[in-house]
Order: C-alpha cells, then structure tokens, then sequence
C-alpha cells in the first residue's frame, strides 16, 4: 500500500496569510472606525481603545491556551469528561508545534497559520459586543468581562462548532462563524444592554447624534473587505470553494445593501450612508455560515431577508421595546447571524458541497434545517446565560457602569486622559 504524506502548499499558505492580515483589518481598524464613527465625540477614543486592547489581550490568552482549548485533542482522545468543553492542554503555548507541522484540519499550511487565523476570530468575536454597551461602561469593568466571557463562553462554542465538539458532530453547517462569532456576540450583547441600561438622555426612535459619518463609511469599508478574508478564507485553501465564498459574500452584501436603501427610501423618503453602511454589516453577517454551502440564489436570499429582518428590529422593534443597544450590535449581529444560520439549512446545496456533501430542505433535506435550528437555539442559550452570569460577577467585583458624571462629560478624557479633537 502506497502512503501519501502530506506536503505544504505553497499557495495556500500565501491564500491564509493575506486572509489572516484581511481578518486583523476588521477589527483594527474597521469595527474602530465602524463604531467610532457612530458614537458621540466625546466616546470615540473609548471605542478605539476597547478594540484595540482587546486585539493585544485576546492574541496573548489564544496563543496561551485558547487555541489548546479549542483545537487540542489531549481530553477527547483520552476520553477526560472536560473533552466536552474544550480540547486539552496538549498545545499550551503552542507546545509541540513546529514550523514545518501542518494543519490536522486543512493538510497543507503550517498549523502556526491556521492558530494565527483562528485567533483573528477570536479578537473580533468580542469586539463585536462592544456596539450594545458604547459611552457607558468602565474600561476595567469591560476588560475583565472581555477576558471572562472570551475564556468561558467563546473558546467553549468554537470547540463545539469547530474543534471537533459536538455540535459540529451533529452536522451543523457553519462555515467561518455564524453561530461561534456572531450569534454569540449579538445575544451576549443584547443581555449587556438590558442589564446595563440606557444611557443618559437616550430617547427610542431618536439616534444619538453620531461622531463622524465618513468613519462610519470607512469602517464598514473596510469590514466589506476584511470580510473577504473571513469567509473566502474559511475554507483554508486557494480553490474553488474560497472562490464560491467570495462570490457569494459579495452578492448576499450587495443585495443587502440595495434591499435596506430602497427600504430607507420607501419610509423616509431619504438614503442614509449610516443605513448602508449597516447594511452592508448585515449582509456580511447573514452570509458567514452559509459562504461554504450556498450559491447565487441562496445568496441573494439570504441578502434580502438579513437586510428586511434586521431593518424592522432596528427601526421598529428596537424603538417599539425602548432598549439601548447602542450601535445595533444585537440587532445586526444578533439577528443577521440567526437569519444566517438558519436559512443554511434551506439555501446548502450540493452543487457547492460536492455530491456527498450537506444539502438543505429547499433541495430535500428537512433534517439539515432542523440541526441548523437545534445548533442556533442552543448557541443563543449558552450565551445569554453565561453573560448574565459573568455581568453579575464582574459588576460586583470591579463594576461596569460609569459615574452618571463621567457618562455626561465623556469617557475619553475620564477613561483616557485624552480627546480626539482639539
């Protein structure tokens, strides 16, 4: 018998490194600029800072440990009961791990790669919370709780999803993070919301009024294109299938974006850049999970439906219900991410998967749909719990909230010491 050893790639590994850099760029500085530009003057180096010292503290814990959780083998192999939550310790620190050890899931690039991309994740997942609690919280309060929920509630789910757990044993579809990255994070940041409270002066249905709409333009620019990197990477290779991803991220964020414009126009009377800009965020989101299972027409669905459902819960239901979050990160995230996630269940099709691959209830098969639902449910559980749990314990420990003081003149020169504008 003939045995074929695994041999690095070359242009897969040059794919993953850009794809890696283009992950870092959502973060920092797209979700910076994104949100940045949509607070008040008096915040935006707060938001600034809580994405970018979240990029250092979440690199430092991944490489530490996070990754060990999420993607070591040690207690499943073994059979130890905390197999179910994460991994092992077997790559603490990247122990064992060498330039020339390839990747146990892709193959062909260095597994030092795919631990580098995967932690891009890692840091953008909570940084996408920041958008419900903005110009309110303690920057203490919010690392401690960053650092907490990242260790207990996003290392657990991506080992679940990803790592081998159970939830993508079960054959759940989610291709670079619809249930680990971004209904994760909208459900934790609608609980930070309601138990936070609104901000001072905040009134329903009256948008505060926003620091810099060019940023918000550039932000969600620079995510558009970041997000290729996110799911065309996903795949961990330079082929078809990060093509097919590329495609149909861009069309599901086109058709978004078109669908929620002409919905402005329809009630308005106007196009704002701030709606498009989240739009395009909207589309972006819905499309993640679905970037390796769907083509055109599942796209262009899945397009629509983000942009229509996400509108009526920022629009209507978020005014309706009289809760703050701030920068709609439930309502985009949250919302667009379930939207996702299900439809995945509808839209996978074969023609993509390949003929033994994944295929959904529009092409026959009901029970995808259902572990699509069962998978969602479960990751909109885990996180509201956990959150409320960990709020409760960071408030009391260090707090959360700001002085009514500090809210009113400003986090950046409270929190900071500086202000962005002289």
């Amino acid at each position: 018998m003939k045995i074929t050893l695994a041999v690095l790639n070359s242009g897969n590994t040059a794919w993953i490194i850009v794809a890696t850099i283009l992950v870092l760029l959502m973060t920092i500085p797209g979700l910076a600029l994104f949100y940045g530009g949509l607070v008040r003057k008096k915040n935006i180096l707060s938001i600034i800072m809580q994405c970018f010292i979240l990029t250092g503290v979440i690199s430092i814990l991944w490489f530490a440990f996070g990754y060990s959780w999420v993607f070591g083998t040690a207690f499943m192999d073994s059979g130890n009961p905390l197999g179910f939550f994460i991994g092992g310790f077997d790559k603490l620190f990247l122990h064992g791990i060498t330039i020339d050890t390839l990747n146990p899931l892709g193959g062909d690039i260095p597994e030092i790669l795919f631990a580098l991309f995967q932690c891009m994740f890692a840091i953008i997942t909570p940084a996408l919370i920041i958008g419900a609690f903005a110009e309110r919280v303690k920057f203490s309060g919010y690392l401690l709780f960053i650092v907490i929920w990242s260790v207990l509630v996003y290392n657990p789910l991506a080992h679940w999803v990803w790592g081998g757990g159970w939830i993508g044993s079960m054959g759940a579809l989610d291709f670079a993070g619809g249930t680990v990255v971004h209904i994760n994070a909208g459900i934790s940041a609608l609980v930070m919301a309601l138990l936070i409270g609104k901000r001072k002066n905040y009134k329903p249905g009256h948008p505060t009024a926003t620091n810099s709409v060019p940023y918000v333009f550039m932000g969600a620019a620079f995510l558009w294109l970041g997000w290729i990197g996110f799911n065309a990477g996903s795949g961990l290779a330079a082929d078809g299938l990060a093509a097919n991803a590329f495609l149909v991220t861009h069309v599901a964020t086109a058709v978004a974006l078109v669908t929620w414009v002409a919905l402005e126009w329809i009630r308005d009377k106007k196009a704002t850049i701030i709606g498009a800009s989240t739009a395009a965020v909207a589309g972006l989101v819905a499309i993640t999970p679905a970037a390796g299972t769907v083509d055109i027409l599942g796209a262009m669905v899945i397009g629509f439906a983000s942009s229509f459902i996400c509108f009526f819960m920022v629009a209507v239901v978020k005014p309706k219900l009289k809760y703050d979050d701030s920068l709609d990160a439930f309502g985009v995230h949250g919302i667009g991410g379930i939207v996702g996630s299900v439809l995945v269940g509808v839209f996978a099709t074969q023609t993509v998967t390949g003929p033994d691959g994944a295929q959904g209830a529009l092409y026959g098969d009901w029970h995808q749909l259902g572990v699509q639902i069962i998978a969602t449910a479960f990751t909109i559980a885990y996180s509201a719990i956990l959150t409320l749990i960990i709020f409760l314990v960071v408030d009391k420990i260090v707090g959360i909230r700001v002085s009514s003081r500090v809210e009113e003149e400003g986090l950046d020169i409270y929190e900071h010491g500086e202000t962005a504008y002289n």
